[in-house]
C-alpha cells in the first residue's frame, strides 16, 4: 500500500534546530510518522521532547551549538549509542543577521556560514559514514526562498542558504551509489521568530503578503508533509531536488 511507504517506524533521525518554529514541526512529523528523535539546538528542546514523547516515541533532547568543530560528531556518536543506528538527518538550525550591506560585519557573517553550510558539511559527513555502512539514508537539509533570491539586508543569509542548495547537489551526487539521497525544502515565508520583524513591519507585511498566491504566512506545519515523504522510502527516486514548500512564491 501506498501509504505504507511513508512509515518511518523504527527509523532514528537526527533533526538540528528542534527547539522551536520550523525545527519543532519538522522533529514532531517524523515522529508522527515513527521515527524516534534525537533533538539538538543551542537551547533546549524540552517541549520538543515531551510533544514526541507522547507520541511513544522516543526522544533524546541534546543541547549543542551545530557550529562547534566538535558537535557533529557528538551528535551522530550519541545518535548511534542510543539507538543504534542512524537513518535520517534534517539539518534545520539557523541564525540570520540583518544589516545593510555596507554595515554587514564580518563577524556577523561568519556566524550565519558557520550555522547554516559549514555545520550542514560537518554534520552531512559525519551522518552520511554510518548511513552508508548500515545500507543507505535520508539527509534533508532545511533551505530558503533566499537560496534562489538575494533578499535585503540579508546577505550572509542569502549566501548561506543559496551555498546549502548547492551543497545539497553535490552531496546527492556522491552518496547517490551508498544508498543516501540529500535533498532540500525551500520553506516560503513562515511565521515564525526569525520573521516576526518582516511581520511587524506594515509595509513589508503586506508587500510579502501580496506576492504570495495562498494569501497567507505559512505555518511550521506546513512542513510536515514534505519532510515525511524526503526521509521515507516514498521518495526512494528523489535526489538532488529542492521542494519549495512557499504558498506559491515562487511561481508568481
Amino acid at each position: 500500500m501506498i501509504l505504507d511507504l511513508f512509515c518511518l517506524d523504527g527509523r532514528a533521525a537526527v533533526v538540528t534546530g528542534a527547539s522551536r518554529g520550523l525545527g519543532r514541526a519538522v522533529a514532531e512529523a517524523l515522529a508522527e510518522a515513527g521515527a524516534d528523535i534525537v533533538l539538538t539546538a543551542t537551547r533546549p528542546c524540552a517541549q520538543t521532547a515531551d510533544a514526541i514523547r507522547a507520541l511513544g516515541r522516543v526522544a533524546v533532547d541534546l543541547p549543542a551549538d551545530v557550529a562547534a568543530p566538535d558537535t557533529p560528531q557528538r551528535i551522530v556518536a550519541a545518535t548511534l549509542e542510543r539507538f543504534g543506528r542512524l537513518d535520517i538527518l534534517v539539518h534545520n538550525a539557523g541564525v540570520i543577521r540583518r544589516a545593510d550591506f555596507l554595515n554587514h560585519t564580518d563577524e556577523d557573517f561568519d556566524r550565519v556560514l558557520d550555522v547554516h553550510l559549514r555545520a550542514a558539511f560537518r554534520l552531512g559527513r559525519a551522518a552520511a559514514r554510518p548511513m552508508a555502512a548500515a545500507g543507505g539514508g535520508a539527509i534533508v537539509h532545511i533551505v530558503s526562498m533566499l537560496s534562489f533570491q538575494g533578499g535585503i539586508r540579508v546577505s550572509s543569509y542569502a549566501a548561506a542558504k543559496s551555498g546549502l542548495l548547492g551543497l545539497t547537489r553535490a552531496m546527492a551526487n556522491e552518496l547517490a551509489p551508498l544508498n543516501i539521497r540529500c535533498n532540500a525544502i525551500a520553506p516560503g515565508y513562515m511565521a515564525t521568530d526569525m520573521t516576526a520583524p518582516l511581520r511587524d513591519d506594515e509595509r513589508r507585511n503586506a508587500g510579502i503578503l501580496e506576492r504570495i498566491p495562498a494569501g497567507r504566512w505559512g505555518r511550521p506545519e506546513d512542513l510536515k508533509g514534505a519532510v515525511v515523504f524526503l526521509a521515507s522510502p516514498a521518495s526512494a527516486y528523489v535526489n538532488g531536488a529542492v521542494l519549495p514548500v512557499d504558498g506559491g512564491w515562487l511561481a508568481r
